[in-house]
């Protein structure tokens, strides 16, 4: 049985989930306007992913007797100056999510709740690749650069991530 503290914080990890998906989602639309449809197809396959992430959630919350909340949220931001800020605000916002997470796991050891905190290593696993993967990004758009064909060979690339990613899913 999990505690009262613990559904809370469950609660606002599976609502935050959300809100990462409604923002890689908008974010992928914002490059389906800007023409990056290869940045497009890789937010939006992240976006189902971090749906993944909140169904996961959702299931332990069923599988321990608790109720799962969803709240309202605040329409994400849909205008970006670069594709590099947008990214920059990507890899942010998933520092962010770790830091939730660590807190989550820092709850289930004090108080002391193993199953929770067995559970919630797949996603400290899951968030160290999230950090690394889009702090690679940032560092290809840096190397590559968005100014003339930059901006295509960067788009290329990250349309290939999401490529790679589908295959090794496909794997499992």
């Amino acid at each position: 049985m999990l505690s009262t503290a613990m559904i809370n914080r469950l609660n606002e990890q599976i609502n935050l989930e959300i809100a990462s998906a409604h923002l890689y989602l908008q974010m992928s639309s914002w490059c389906a306007y800007k023409s990056l449809e290869g940045c497009a197809t890789f937010l939006s396959a992240h976006a189902d992913e971090e749906m993944a992430h909140m169904r996961r959630l959702l299931n332990y919350m069923h599988e321990t007797g608790a109720l799962a909340i969803l709240g309202g949220m605040e329409a994400p931001p849909h205008e970006f100056n670069s594709l590099k800020e947008m990214f920059t605000k990507v890899y942010a916002h998933e520092q962010f999510v770790t830091h939730k997470i660590n807190e989550l796991v820092h709850l289930a050891n004090t108080e002391p709740d193993y199953a929770t905190l067995q559970f919630l290593q797949w996603y400290v696993a899951e968030q160290h690749q999230e950090e690394f993967l889009f702090k690679s990004i940032l560092d290809k758009i840096e190397l590559i650069g968005t100014e003339g064909q930059g901006l295509f060979f960067i788009d290329k690339e990250i349309g290939q991530l999401s490529q790679s990613k589908v295959a090794s899913s496909a794997q499992l």
